[in-house]
């Protein structure tokens, strides 16, 4: 088994930095996902891939955890954006430059 460490985004509905603080070991998946010649489903064998979730507070926490069950992991930093303070005034500055005026 292999895992992936990560501290998961925030999703396309949230606009605050809320249940982004944590870190996530997922596994992946030791065999390919297979379609149902019946239904046409997408089914796997291996259900630890897309089940199984675990969630720590540290990502110390969670190599640790990785260690001590002898799981191969890969340990994924996550990338800082650097949010700009805006004030609704500076929408009305002189200084403010136009799309339309190069």
């Amino acid at each position: 088994m292999f895992a992936r460490i990560y501290q998961p985004a925030k999703t396309a509905m949230q606009s605050g930095r809320a249940n982004t603080k944590s870190w996530r070991l997922d596994f992946d998946a030791e065999t390919a996902r297979r379609i149902d010649p019946l239904m046409g489903w997408t089914s796997a064998e291996d259900m630890t891939a897309s089940q199984v979730c675990l969630t720590f507070a540290t990502s110390e926490e969670a190599v640790a955890y990785a260690e001590k069950h002898a799981i191969a992991y890969r340990l994924e930093n996550p990338r800082k954006s650097e949010s700009q303070p805006k004030a609704y005034a500076d929408n009305f500055s002189f200084k403010r430059r136009l799309p339309w005026t190069h």
